[in-house]
C-alpha cells in the first residue's frame, strides 16, 4: 500500500476491519470503509474518509477505482468486490473461497486476488507494534467474557450489534499444593 492510493475496507467496524482503517491511514491511504449507519462515527474517528452504510447503499454502485479491497466476508461481497477495482488493483481476502471462475475474471479485469494468510515476522510485528507506540493503532475493546461464557461472547459477535473485539479472558486454575 502507497500514500494516495484507495482503499475500501469491508466491515471497517468489525474486529479485523476496524484495525485495517487505522493501518491503512497511517500508510497514507484513502479509506473508505463499509458499516451500518450507527457505525459510522466510531470508523471516522479511526480515520475513515468516506463511509458507505452497506444496509441502504450498493457499494458497488457507490465506488470506483479503488487499488485495495480488504474482504473479511467472502461470498458475493469477494466477488461484486473484483468490479471495482481499477486495473492493477488487488483484492485481500481473509478467507478462502475463490473459484476458477473468480480467477479468470480477476484477469480479464486485470486486477488480482490474495488470500492473507496471518503469519507473525519480526519486521511485520515492529511495525505494528510502532504504529500502536505512535498512537496510530489502538485495539477497541467492545466487550471480554470469561472462557466459561464462549458461547454468549459469540452470540453477541453474531448480533450485529458490536464493533472491535470482543475478548475470552483465559485464567489458569489455581495450582494444585503438592
Amino acid at each position: 500500500m502507497r500514500p494516495g492510493q484507495r482503499v475500501l475496507v469491508h466491515a471497517a467496524a468489525g474486529g479485523v476491519g476496524h484495525l485495517a482503517v487505522q493501518i491503512a491511514k497511517s500508510r497514507g491511504a484513502y479509506v473508505i470503509g463499509t458499516a451500518s449507519a450507527p457505525k459510522h462515527d466510531f470508523v471516522r474517528a479511526l480515520g475513515a474518509d468516506e463511509m458507505i452504510d452497506y444496509r441502504s447503499v450498493d457499494f458497488a454502485e457507490a465506488v470506483k477505482d479503488i487499488d485495495v479491497v480488504l474482504d473479511p466476508l467472502a461470498g458475493e461481497t469477494r466477488a461484486r468486490s473484483l468490479n471495482i477495482l481499477r486495473p492493477g488493483g488487488v483484492l485481500v481476502s481473509l478467507l478462502y473461497g475463490g473459484s476458477p471462475d473468480e480467477e479468470q475474471r480477476a484477469a480479464v479485469l486485470g486486477v488480482r486476488v490474495e488470500t492473507l494468510l496471518v503469519e507473525a515476522d519480526h519486521a511485520g510485528m515492529n511495525a505494528i507494534a510502532g504504529l500502536v507506540e505512535a498512537g496510530s493503532l489502538r485495539a477497541h475493546v467492545e466487550a471480554t467474557f470469561p472462557l466459561a461464557e464462549a458461547p454468549k461472547a459469540h452470540a453477541l459477535g453474531e448480533s450485529d450489534r458490536t464493533s472491535g473485539k470482543i475478548v475470552l479472558v483465559v485464567t489458569e486454575p489455581a495450582s494444585a499444593e503438592l
